[in-house]
């Protein structure tokens, strides 16, 4: 939050003073510093990964998350229709945990954003396999890389996480968006020291279209011992996936939660890239489930 100030110069205050003090006061009003991430380098396989580390100001070990990317348009761009790098969505993302408490690891996967140059961008590899062999085979390409790259990306950087002297190892979320909404549950149904989960829109896009896909989703449903909050806009590209996994949780008497908001823009792109449009649509019910699932 930022509040603005007029200030008058007076006769002890040179101009050049004014500019420092409205600074200092924007970013110390009401206890909330700006916050800005650290680079770290988390080591998987034989890669060395950068993420970006969030850590709210003050002493303390504190709760802590791991955000998962999804599955980016380019090596650098997240989202080309909405013009949103990779590294402006960690950027977007990070500072609404810091200043709910919480530190926020964001770990660019092999290929993608400042990790470009460890290892081959998924896209990359999906769109050789596709002109090579066919669209099935893309599709039965990206089920086995998402158990086992990206996942290794994914637990590597969960075992960092823990290790970090800011952070309780035993209150860790995992949270993630579209492709990384499935690494999430994949994570949560290995590691059960994890305490929440939290998905947007996994395999939104490719729910339909894969049964592999559906039955790995709904095995690791099984498999998941914590909470979890599956979250859809009501124009994502497919409301399916957080029905079916709500519904498998629900069968096995689990706990979890599945939140469909208002259709956000005009297009299921938009819909399902809602949580950088306007955190303030999922933050609320995002941080009360958080909250109260993890407790120390």
């Amino acid at each position: 939050m930022r509040v603005l100030l007029t200030l008058s110069p007076c006769h002890n205050m040179p101009a050049r003073f004014l500019g420092v003090v409205a600074v200092l006061i924007s970013v110390t009003a009401l206890g909330q510093p700006s916050i800005g991430p650290q680079t770290v380098e988390i080591p998987s396989g034989a890669l060395h990964l950068k993420a970006y580390l969030w850590v709210p100001p003050g002493p303390g070990r504190f709760p802590a998350v791991l955000f998962n990317h999804g599955r980016s348009d380019s090596a650098q761009y997240h989202w080309r229709q909405g013009n949103l790098t990779l590294v402006g969505a960690a950027r977007i993302i990070g500072p609404v945990f810091a200043r709910h408490g919480y530190a926020l690891l964001f770990p660019f996967r092999r290929g993608e954003g400042p990790s470009a140059d460890q290892g081959n961008f998924i896209g990359d590899l999906l769109g050789r396999e596709e002109s090579s062999k066919g669209i099935e085979a893309r599709k039965r390409l990206q089920s086995i890389l998402l158990e086992t790259d990206q996942l290794q990306d994914g637990l590597a950087s969960l075992a960092f996480l823990k290790r970090l002297p800011q952070v309780d190892p035993q209150r860790i979320a995992v949270v993630g968006h579209s492709f990384g909404g499935q690494l999430t549950l994949l994570e949560a149904a290995r590691d059960h020291t994890v305490r929440v989960a939290v998905a947007f829109g996994p395999a939104a896009a490719s729910w339909s279209g894969s049964a592999d896909m559906r039955a790995r989703l709904l095995e690791a449903a099984d498999g998941i011992t914590v909470p979890v909050l599956l979250i859809h806009s009501a124009n994502d590209y497919s409301l399916a996936p957080g029905q079916a996994i709500a519904s498998e949780l629900a069968s096995l008497s689990k706990p979890h939660a599945l939140r469909i908001y208002p259709a956000v823009g005009k297009s299921s792109s938009e819909g399902h890239n809602f949580l950088y449009v306007n955190t303030s649509i999922w933050e609320t019910d995002l941080f009360r489930f958080i909250g109260e699932n993890m407790q120390p």
